[in-house]
Parts: C-alpha cells; structure tokens; sequence
C-alpha cells in the first residue's frame, strides 16, 4: 500500500471527526447581544436569560417560558395533536409544506403556539406561549384555534387566561385565512370578557404586526419585558411612508409605557410574582376559581 495515500486517509479522516465534534458539542459560553459579556451558559440560565450583566432580556422559547411562569410539574398541554393545512397551496422560496417541516425539526412541534394549563404559585390560569423559532411564531389557522379552545376553557372553568406574545405578525402563507384569526380570536376574548374573566397579555419579543393589531392589545392588563420589540410595521416601512425620523426606541417596551399603549413593564424574574399579585386581586374581586 502506498504510505503516502494511508497517512492523507488518516489525516482526512481525523479532521473529520474533529470538524463532527465541534459541530454537534453544545456551546457552554453566552454572549450577551447588548453588552458582549461572555458567561457561563448555566450562568445565563439560573437568571431565566436575562444577562446578569446588564439585564439584556434574551429571547426564550416556549418550554423554557412556561417552566419560568408555572408552577413544577402543573402544566398541561391541549390540542398537541392540531397541524395546519396548506388551502392556498402556497410556494415562496420553499412550500408552505417544506416550511412547517423545518419548524418541526426546530422545535418538535407543528405549531408557533403551546396552550394548557397550569398553576401559578397555586392559581390555576389558562396559559398560551408563542414561540418565535417557529416560522417566526407567526399566526395561522392552528394558532387562532388554538387560542380560542383556550379562551373556552378558561370561561367553562371560570380560570383567567395568560396569552405570551413572540410573534412577527400573520403568516403569509396562509394569506387570508391567517389575517381571519385576527377577528376570530378578537371576538372569543369579547366573550370571556363578558364572563367577567381576566386575560392577561405579556408581550415579549418581538411582538409585531397582527398579533400586536388583535389580541395582544386587548388584555385587561398588558405588559412587557424591558427592551421588547412591540409596533404593527417595521421602523423602516414607516419611515418611508410617513417620510420623517423617527423617535429612538419607539418601538420598545419603555416607550410604549412612556405613551400609555401597555400598563407595565416587567422583568422576566419577576414576571411570576407580578402575575401572582395580580391574579389573587382578581381573585379577590372577581371570585375567580
């Protein structure tokens, strides 16, 4: 055997292997996107993602959100089994298909949305999370379902209801059909409304377009985390149709509370006990279960 090849097989093969390690070995150091600390991820972690340096609210997905609101062990999922159709047969750059394939393989779900139920420090609420690593958490047929089955039981148990917002908008791919859930879902909070129930809105980010134009706007109570993303267009769509700067931060979290669009703003570790405060007062007030 020619040595030369044997040593340029071995040489070739261990930079493979080397190259698969560095690939699949998860990351144990997080930078910070606001202020550039690096940490230690467990660090990062134990302050539910907010940086311990500067209090950057980095974004979470659905599971870890619901772990930081819920009490342990309570929460449980409904309507797992709901997966949208594709009515429009719609095709961009991939299929509406090929699409919610890669959202599944992201996050092991079909859908941007998970909705259950859980106790809060011992309240039982109904509890809706987005989640943005799924096509962006945007809202389609599935999600509109999804919120409204909620809204039922909340009304059926006499429960409030918690909707988390990460969310950029309607989804495309659903045209028509998405931009419907905007009403529909509009109109199931009209009803639990009228059972005199709470729904509480958190909008994290970013919350943007349909989402923010319904029912993340409708709450009895809307906050937010600090440094959020909250508006309906992007900054530079309506910078250039209103042809004029615009004010900085205008679209975050603190301005929006500056001009009285959202009621709080609240910092993710203490989101929990904020909820709490407010559920036992309508608890007290309404006679909630």
């Amino acid at each position: 055997m020619d040595l030369r090849n044997l040593f340029s097989k071995i040489s070739f093969d261990n930079k493979n292997k080397e190259q698969a390690t560095k690939k699949d070995a998860p990351s144990h150091w997080v930078k910070c996107p606001d202020c550039n600390a690096l940490m230690f991820f467990k660090e990062v972690e134990n302050q539910d993602n907010v940086c311990p340096k500067c209090s950057f609210h980095m974004r979470v997905g659905a599971k870890r959100r619901i772990e930081i609101l819920s009490d342990e062990g309570s929460f449980v999922e409904f309507d797992a089994n709901l997966k949208p159709n594709d009515p429009l047969k719609f095709v961009d750059k991939l299929s509406y298909k090929k699409r919610v394939e890669e959202g599944y393989e992201k996050t092991g779900r079909v859908s941007s949305v998970i909705s259950g139920e859980c106790t809060i420090n011992s309240i039982p609420v109904q509890l809706v999370v987005f989640d943005f690593a799924f096509m962006g958490g945007s809202l389609g047929s599935v999600e509109g379902e999804k919120i409204v089955r909620a809204v039922n039981r909340a009304i059926a148990k006499r429960e409030p209801l918690i909707i988390v917002s990460a969310s950029g908008g309607a989804r495309m791919q659903e045209s028509t059909f998405s931009l419907m859930q905007m009403a529909k879902t509009s109109a199931a909070l009209k009803k639990l409304d009228s059972h005199k129930l709470p729904y509480i809105s958190i909008l994290t980010d970013p919350t943007m377009g349909g989402v923010s134009a319904s029912f993340a706007f409708l709450g009895d109570i809307i906050m937010a985390e600090p440094g959020a993303l909250i508006g309906f267009a992007g900054q530079r769509v309506i910078k250039q149709t209103i042809g004029a700067d615009l004010p900085e931060g205008f679209q975050r979290a603190e301005f929006l509370l500056e001009k009285g669009s959202i009621d709080m703003v609240v910092n993710r570790r203490e989101m929990k006990k904020t909820l709490t405060d407010l559920l036992t007062i309508f608890k007290n007030e309404e006679k909630i279960s």
